[in-house]
C-alpha cells in the first residue's frame, strides 16, 4: 500500500469512527431550571438555541423541568438526565460525596441575595428567634446551607429548630397560611411573600457563598465532551446576549416567572451572573466542603479542583 492509500484509509477510518460517535448521540437530556431567575437558562430554550445548535447533527434537545438539585443528581445517576443547566454546588457536592460523579461545566450565578430565610407575617424576627419553631424548606440545598449557617453564627443547630422537608413553594404557602414559623425561599417567592407581610430574617449575605453552576454528569463527560463544550459556549454567547439586550431578556424572564418587570430587574440585580469559575469560585467548593461534611450533610470528601473542567475556567 503507498503512503497516499495508508493516508486515505486511516483518515477514513477517524472519520468513520467519528461519525459513528456523533451518531451514537441522537438526543440530549438538558435540566430546565428557571428558579431562582436563571435567566440563560430561560433565554436558552425560549430562543430554541440548543436546539439550533445542534439542528445540523440531528441532534435532538430534551428539556426536563428539575429544580431540584438532588433530584437533577439523581436523574443523572439514573441516566435520565445528561446535563443541568443550573445546579446549586451543595447538591453537587453532596452527589459526589455519594459516588455520583458530576463535573461543573461553567459558571451560572452567584446569587447572594436571591435566597433567603423568611419569617411569618407579624414582627420583624430575628434568627434567634426561631429556637424550637417550625421552619420549612428543600433539604440538602444552598438555602438549607444558609439556615444552618445562620444558626451556627448564634450558637445553635439545625436540632434547635423543627425543621419540615418541603419545596420551596409549598413552603411559602406553609408560610403565609399560619402553618410555620419560618421558610427557606428563593427569588420570586421571596418578593411575593414579602408583598404579603412575610418578612426577610436572613439572606446569604454574610454566610454563605452561593453558586449556582451548569453540570454534566461522568457518563455524559467521558462520551460527549466536544458537545458538552458546544453547549457550555452557546451559554456563554447566551450570557452576553443578555448584556447586549437586557431589556428584552429581562421581559423574557418576567413572563416566565410570572413577576412584574421591576421584580425581574430586582432579582436579575440579585443574581449576579458570570460564566467562567474563578480562583474564588474554587476556593468556596471547599469551603462548601467543610460546611457540608462538619453539619453532617456530606459524608465523604472529595478533591473538588477535580471537579472543576478545565472548559469551565477558560
Amino acid at each position: 500500500m503507498t503512503l497516499k492509500k495508508l493516508l486515505l484509509v486511516t483518515a477514513m477510518v477517524l472519520t468513520g469512527s467519528l461519525s459513528a460517535a456523533q451518531a451514537a448521540t441522537s438526543e440530549i437530556n438538558v435540566a430546565y431550571v428557571k428558579s431562582p431567575f436563571n435567566l440563560q437558562n430561560i433565554v436558552m430554550k425560549q430562543n430554541q438555541l440548543l436546539e439550533k445548535e445542534f439542528q445540523k447533527d440531528g441532534i435532538k434537545i430534551n428539556w426536563v423541568s428539575i429544580n431540584s438539585g438532588a433530584q437533577q443528581a439523581q436523574a443523572m445517576a439514573a441516566g435520565s438526565l445528561d446535563v443541568s443547566a443550573v445546579m446549586n454546588t451543595a447538591s453537587l457536592l453532596m452527589a459526589n460525596g455519594a459516588g455520583n460523579k458530576i463535573y461543573i461545566a461553567t459558571g451560572v450565578a452567584r446569587p447572594t441575595q436571591v435566597f433567603a430565610v423568611v419569617g411569618k407575617p407579624g414582627k420583624q424576627m430575628k434568627i434567634e428567634d426561631l429556637k424550637g419553631k417550625k421552619v420549612a424548606g428543600p433539604k440538602g440545598t444552598a438555602l438549607h446551607q444558609i439556615l444552618v449557617a445562620a444558626l451556627n453564627s448564634k450558637g445553635m443547630d439545625i436540632k434547635d429548630v423543627e425543621f419540615l422537608q418541603m419545596d420551596p413553594a409549598k413552603a411559602q404557602a406553609a408560610l403565609l397560611g399560619g402553618h410555620v414559623d419560618a421558610a427557606l425561599l428563593a427569588a420570586g417567592l421571596v418578593i411575593k411573600a414579602n408583598a404579603s407581610g412575610a418578612k426577610t430574617i436572613v439572606t446569604a449575605d454574610g454566610y454563605v457563598n452561593p453558586l449556582l453552576v451548569m453540570a454534566a454528569s461522568e457518563k455524559f463527560v467521558k462520551e460527549n465532551k466536544p458537545l458538552l463544550e458546544r453547549i457550555v459556549k452557546v451559554h456563554r454567547q447566551t450570557t452576553k446576549w443578555i448584556g447586549d439586550n437586557y431589556e428584552q431578556a429581562i421581559a423574557m424572564g418576567a413572563k416566565e416567572e410570572g413577576v412584574s418587570l421591576d421584580d425581574a430587574k430586582k432579582l436579575a440585580q440579585w443574581s449576579h451572573y458570570f460564566d467562567v469559575i474563578t480562583d474564588n469560585d474554587m476556593n468556596s467548593l471547599k469551603l462548601d466542603q467543610t460546611f457540608l461534611i462538619e453539619n453532617g450533610m456530606m459524608q465523604n470528601k472529595v478533591n473538588t479542583d477535580q471537579l472543576v473542567l478545565p472548559m469551565a475556567r477558560q
